[in-house]
């Protein structure tokens, strides 16, 4: 099989090449599953290229590999897109996940990150509660893809971080057959699709030597075992108070209703 040419695009709009037909977007906001469904995305599309064993992502980062092996990735909302990604036949996978599970990730990642010990998760989830986070308030994001999932499902394919976890193969299956290369029958009968999912693993990733010590060049951020704390679904219980889930389930309740869109 041949490989789909698809050209790299900057995340600032006004500056991005343009959009071909044949581009695959990877969209989410932070810490909602971005750096699994790199993998997913990156294995799928060049198992006819590398093995599990040679593979690039046993020595690159997944954040590396996106940018220089001819994908794009964004956290910016749909709206923010550049017109030319939004008029063509591109393909965009877009990942969400449970938002509390969302603002303990991201308390963790950003206090790494920054080396911010005293800032509370408190102040992180205040921060969220009222929208004031990178790329918008959440809502607004995950609701811009999910409508245009729903006027474009060829072109733009909503995945639950929870559901890829519960059924795995059905929904690596699907990322396939959306992406255009889709799983034959053979690949399924030799057991491919449960070798892909081992290698993208959160175990599996986390205990690659190149993301244990490494450290992507020129980025802020200092070392890629950030990227991989936890992935567990319902953490957040450990972490968030009853009263402050039930206030956040309440203001997305507000801002989510009208829409088809909810959050278990």
């Amino acid at each position: 099989m041949e490989s789909k040419k698809s050209s790299l695009a900057s995340s600032t709009p006004n500056i991005s090449p343009s959009a071909q037909d044949e581009d695959i977007i990877v969209a989410s906001k932070p810490q909602a599953g971005t750096t699994w469904l790199k993998v997913l995305v990156f294995t799928i599309v060049n198992r006819h290229f590398y093995t599990l064993s040679n593979t690039p992502l046993n020595s690159a980062n997944p954040h590396q590999l996106i940018s220089h092996f001819e994908l794009f990735s964004t956290h910016l909302p749909y709206s923010m897109l550049a017109d030319s990604i939004k008029r063509s036949n591109c393909r965009i996978v877009y990942i969400t996940r449970n938002p509390f599970d969302i603002v303990v990730s991201l308390w963790h990642f950003m206090r790494g990150v920054y080396n911010l010990p005293d800032w509370s998760l408190e102040d992180c989830f205040e921060m969220f509660c009222r929208g004031e986070e990178s790329y918008g308030p959440f809502w607004d994001h995950a609701l811009g893809y999910w409508n245009m999932s729903v006027e474009k499902p060829s072109n733009i394919l909503f995945m639950r971080y929870e559901e890829l976890k519960e059924d795995q193969v059905a929904q690596t299956k699907r990322l396939a057959e959306f992406l255009g290369f889709p799983f034959s029958m053979e690949e399924e009968k030799t057991g491919v699709v449960n070798q892909i999912i081992d290698f993208c693993s959160f175990n599996n990733l986390k205990d690659l030597e190149v993301n244990k010590t490494g450290k992507i060049p020129r980025s802020i951020i200092p070392s890629n075992k950030l990227f991989f704390r936890s992935g567990e679904v319902g953490d957040y219980i450990n972490h968030i108070s009853p009263a402050a889930v039930e206030r956040l389930s309440n203001v997305l309740k507000e801002k989510l209703s009208g829409s088809s869109l909810a959050f278990n």
